[in-house]
């Protein structure tokens, strides 16, 4: 009879912790799409304005992406006076920096420097130092193995900051192939919703580095970016929202992402790795958020470090009971596997199982300096 009992509670917790880490997301995305993603922007952006820029581009071992990098910056159509373009190496072995020396003296039409450090430490230490060397009122991070959307992205980009309260801008993502059991191509599709409606509610905590953008006199009012997690981008446009400036990714703004030929699963974990940093970082800061970002703050740190391990209690709770014979267990996890077949369950599942892998795997790496990945 006890045994009954016990088995009852288990099955009762086992189903409210998964409804609860299904419920929590699912009201928080119809929240902010019904409430904000169709509103306008409350922001006066002037298309025409365009300020001294300085693009930093970090490399490490991109023989092979550099050329098509240079091109698409080449191609943006930002007058080339106030356009300035650092490369800055991270002491790569397979003929980075001379490839982009060779470009620069073919492409006469761009002001591109050539920064070298002689040790790796992350890419954060390499933004840090560029930034000593940028011109620029704004500053623009990108990836190497990204490309922009069209040659206006630049300009569309800077145009936001012709509203003095809007302090960093980021893009929404494309990636270049569906990943993984089409996992990727969900994951942008949902999570693009949410970055757009945050933004125009206020803020939004995270970032891309394949197109961050930020007013320098704020970059060196925080010190630059944060060398001691991986989410640099990301943290660093919540510190400015916390400054009480607008840090915002904009819907002219797309990006193309390119997924891991190899190693897709490990790399979804070192990003998962980053977020959960950048998290925990902000737990520290919650108190200093602006009434209408703190909310905001506090779902997305809820749904990066507590909502996962709710799945996964839920999970185990009816393994044991499966274990038993305990039918209606048995039937629950059944109907679980079997939605699997759809792709927003299978992608929602699949990003509560990178981030419960990157918070096991912090415990031991932070990944800083990570192991490069081939993409395609």
């Amino acid at each position: 009879m006890i045994s009954v009992e016990i088995d009852s509670l288990l099955l009762l917790l086992g189903f409210s912790l998964a409804f609860i880490h299904f419920t929590v997301p699912l009201t928080y995305y119809l929240y902010l799409k019904r409430r904000w993603l169709w509103r306008p922007w409350n922001i006066k952006r002037d298309p025409g304005y365009k300020p001294r820029v300085t693009v930093i581009v970090p490399t490490y071992n991109e023989a092979r992406l550099i050329n098509k990098k240079l091109d698409d910056l080449a191609r943006q159509n930002y007058p080339r006076e106030l356009l300035e373009i650092l490369v800055i190496d991270s002491a790569s072995i397979d003929g980075t920096v001379e490839k982009v020396e060779e470009w620069v003296r073919r492409n006469n039409g761009l002001r591109i420097h050539v920064l070298r450090e002689s040790v790796r430490r992350g890419k954060a230490y390499a933004l840090n130092n560029a930034l000593k060397h940028a011109d620029g009122e704004i500053v623009v991070i990108t990836d190497v193995d990204a490309t922009w959307g069209s040659e206006n992205t630049l300009s569309e980009a800077l145009s936001w900051f012709s509203d003095p309260g809007v302090g960093a801008v980021t893009c929404l993502k494309q990636p270049a192939n569906k990943g993984s059991g089409e996992v990727e191509e969900g994951y942008r599709e949902f999570y693009n919703i949410v970055r757009l409606a945050e933004s125009k509610a206020y803020s939004t905590p995270v970032f891309h580095g394949e197109l961050a953008v930020f007013r320098k006199e704020l970059l060196e009012k925080i010190g630059g970016f944060p060398t001691d997690i991986g989410a640099d981008d990301s943290h660093t446009a919540t510190r400015i929202a916390l400054m009480g400036y607008r840090s915002i990714a904009a819907n002219n703004i797309i990006c193309i992402e390119k997924v891991p030929h190899r190693g897709y699963h490990d790399w979804r974990i070192r990003r998962a790795q980053h977020l959960v940093q950048h998290f925990i970082k902000t737990l520290g800061l919650l108190r200093r958020a602006p009434r209408i970002f703190k909310p905001t703050l506090i779902v997305e740190t809820l749904l990066h470090l507590v909502n996962p391990w709710l799945l996964l209690a839920s999970i185990l709770i009816l393994l044991y009971l499966t274990a038993t014979n305990h039918v209606p267990a048995i039937i629950f996890l059944v109907l679980g596997a079997s939605l699997l077949i759809l792709k927003p369950f299978r992608t929602w599942v699949a990003t509560q199982t990178y981030l419960i892998a990157a918070s096991l795997r912090n415990m031991w790496t932070k990944e800083i300096v990570w192991r490069k990945q081939e993409k395609r």
